[in-house]
């Protein structure tokens, strides 16, 4: 007969849960899921469990399993319920891994967002150069080439951008101020114009363009309204932009006029331009980038205009694309966006140290040879071979206890890798000896093949290529 468990969980994990166990069928055991009246499961305890959960709920059941983070002595549970009470793994993901199967992967290729990426200097380039810097775009994976109009600059060669891009393969919009700059790439072809008011609307007549509307006055809901319902009344398509405000001016409110314009217009299409917040803000993008595609995924915006402009945002459209995938599988898999992608934990990681002090010690004391091992632990960088082990927080700290012998070689070696240790540690970042740290999307590198062994040689060789993170 088979075993008969019960999963215990909260309100928000439940729905990821099932599917999960699900996705595992066929399985070897017979199951139930009982949702204990909390909303995050993690926060579950032992005493909660012995006060809410009953004798009804585990009759026939042969053993419960808690979630990873339940805290308390589930001797206790054990004892009060007379089945087993075990902890199941920290994350409903592992499930699988928990109970002998592989883990299904996820799938990011799906999304529901549409990037428009910015050339924000377009009247300054050439068509080669606006060519170039829209398949840097689409590789970093934007589906919609934005022309950006300098204010009071000539831009002769629009028309000519619009007609390059398009033979290349890309959607093009152009964004101006000025009527003339978007009547001129209406004619030209151009797939979308930003933006349109409702004092300007008529533009959208003379071409196939689908129009961005914005408010004709500042923060005004009411006047994006009645843009979208005179383009409703000449049967055009529309996307509606209430525009996001930089922090301290009109953030929190912007936020509020997206909100209340989709609860108004439930189907609207709708864009937001998240460069208020990643370009104007000194704060690393990626997790800005994060935030915002979680409010575009709970909103259902559909269209998101991006840039690249400050230095430290030079890789704004690439996390986008992340973003708008891991946010995507999140609310399809009804679960929070954790555990899809590392590609945007750039500074941080969230196991960093995974040997503890004394699984280092212990390996240490094995080591019968005198090459230097190094390894970061929550205490510091150790370094270690048959003569000892070493615990320090600056490299510099190392150099009077080695034993080097005049190995300038070594000596470069060991310097490049205690440098990349105490980074790692400083950050919290997972460090590997002979390893590049992982830095997400932030620098590109090439994948390995971990189906080919190193070439032998010494440690100044087989040292791994470095990413870069420009373009």
């Amino acid at each position: 007969m088979a075993e008969k468990l019960l999963f215990l969980t909260g309100k928000l994990a439940e729905p990821s849960l099932r599917k999960v166990l699900n996705e595992m069928m066929p399985v070897s055991f017979e199951y139930r899921i009982h949702q204990l009246g909390l909303s995050v499961a993690a926060l579950m305890t032992v005493k909660m469990i012995a006060r809410r959960l009953t004798k009804n709920d585990i009759t026939d059941i042969d053993q419960i399993i808690v979630p990873g983070r339940c805290r308390g002595d589930l001797d206790l549970l054990s004892q009060q319920f007379g089945i087993p009470v075990v902890r199941g793994p920290a994350e409903v993901k592992d499930l699988p891994v928990y109970f002998g199967r592989e883990r299904k992967q996820p799938d990011l290729s799906r999304y529901d967002v549409t990037i428009f990426a910015e050339i924000v200097d377009a009247p300054e380039r050439d068509i080669p150069g606006i060519v170039d810097r829209a398949n840097y775009y689409r590789e970093a994976g934007a589906d919609v080439i934005d022309i950006g109009c300098l204010p009071e600059e000539k831009f002769p060669h629009m028309e000519e951008a619009i007609i390059a891009l398009h033979e290349a393969g890309f959607k093009v919009s152009v964004d101006s101020l000025e009527l003339d700059d978007l009547r001129r790439a209406g004619k030209a072809g151009a797939d979308y114009l930003l933006s349109l008011t409702e004092e300007t609307y008529h533009l959208a007549e003379e071409s196939d363009a689908i129009p961005i509307l914005v408010p004709a006055q500042r923060g005004s809901l009411a006047s994006l309204e009645r843009a979208m319902e005179l383009m409703d009344k000449i049967n055009r398509p529309w996307i509606a932009d209430p525009i996001l405000e930089p922090i301290h001016f009109g953030l929190t409110n912007s936020i509020v006029r997206y909100h209340e314009l989709r609860r108004r217009y439930p189907d609207a299409p709708m864009m937001m331009g998240v460069g208020n917040l990643t370009e104007l803000t000194d704060a690393d993008t990626s997790g800005i980038n994060a935030l915002l595609f979680g409010i575009i995924s709970e909103l259902g915006v559909t269209n998101v205009l991006a840039t690249e402009v400050s230095p430290h945002a030079r890789k704004a459209i690439k996390e986008a694309d992340i973003a708008r995938r891991m946010m995507f599988l999140a609310r399809e898999d009804s679960s929070l966006p954790r555990d899809f992608t590392a590609e945007l934990l750039i500074a941080h990681e969230r196991q960093p140290f995974p040997d503890s002090a004394e699984e280092i010690a212990e390996l240490a004391g094995n080591i019968k040879d005198p090459s230097y091992r190094i390894k970061v632990a929550e205490q510091g960088i150790y370094m270690f071979n048959r003569d000892g082990l070493m615990l320090e927080s600056d490299p510099f700290a190392f150099y009077p206890q080695l034993d080097l012998k005049e190995d300038t070689g070594h000596a470069f070696y060991l310097g490049a890798e205690l440098a990349k240790a105490q980074v790692a540690w400083q950050l919290g970042k997972r460090y590997t000896q002979d390893e590049e740290l992982e830095w997400g999307c932030a620098v590109s590198r090439d994948d390995d093949d971990l189906t080919q062994q190193k070439s032998e040689g010494t440690t100044m060789k087989t040292g791994k290529n470095c990413g870069t993170a420009s373009k």
